[in-house]
């Protein structure tokens, strides 16, 4: 059975159109990290009214100079909603390494130390970021479930799309890297 368990890391799961789930209706996930024992992803275009600046605030910390400041901190998902998660590219060899982050197989970093705000307050840090509050978790299996029962859509994850691409866009063309037009999608799992 083991040889046969889907691995969806460096994913998207794109909520079906219809998502009866508040937290996870018209949401795009980035997943860290999937096995056995669950899963982990990050919400990527549900923005929150709080700023980066703001949240350097609370965290008594020299806000970022310049548009960093200005950027929005997303919901990541409805578990552990006071605690930060920084997603980003991957440090290169002389760029160090923070104290708690988990390197996604052939995808980005995520980041939960204060290490990693540390060196953005002071002009350091990864190039480019999303910052949430709260992450998306699933128990062993229960993903899977959640698939089967045409909850969610999965692709190959796409960096544009999570750092370039405009917040309100992101759902749209994620569900573009499948080709698919969300005009198109029905609310009903089809039955033969």
């Amino acid at each position: 059975m083991s040889q046969d368990r889907i691995d969806l890391a460096n994913q998207f799961l794109i909520a079906m159109p219809g998502m009866a789930d508040e937290a996870f209706a018209g949401s795009v996930v980035y997943m860290c990290e999937h096995n056995e024992k669950g899963a982990l992803g990050l919400v990527i275009n549900k923005p929150i009214a709080l700023t980066l600046g703001s949240l350097f605030e609370k965290v008594e910390l020299s806000p970022p100079q310049d548009a960093l400041a200005q950027t929005p901190v997303f919901y990541g998902g409805p578990v552990q909603t006071e605690r930060g998660f920084v997603l980003h590219e991957p440090l290169d060899e002389k760029g160090g390494h923070y104290n708690a982050t988990l390197t996604v197989p052939g995808g980005l970093e995520m980041t939960t130390s204060r290490d990693v705000l540390e060196a953005l307050s002071n002009g350091a840090g990864p190039r480019r970021i999303l910052v949430t509050l709260g992450y998306s978790g699933w128990a062993a299996g229960q993903l899977e479930e959640e698939i089967g029962r045409n909850g969610w859509l999965t692709v190959d994850a796409s960096p544009e799309i999570i750092f370039d691409t405009p917040i309100e866009l992101r759902y749209e063309r994620a569900l573009g890297l499948l080709g698919v037009d969300p005009r198109m999608l029905s609310q009903e799992a089809g039955h033969a």
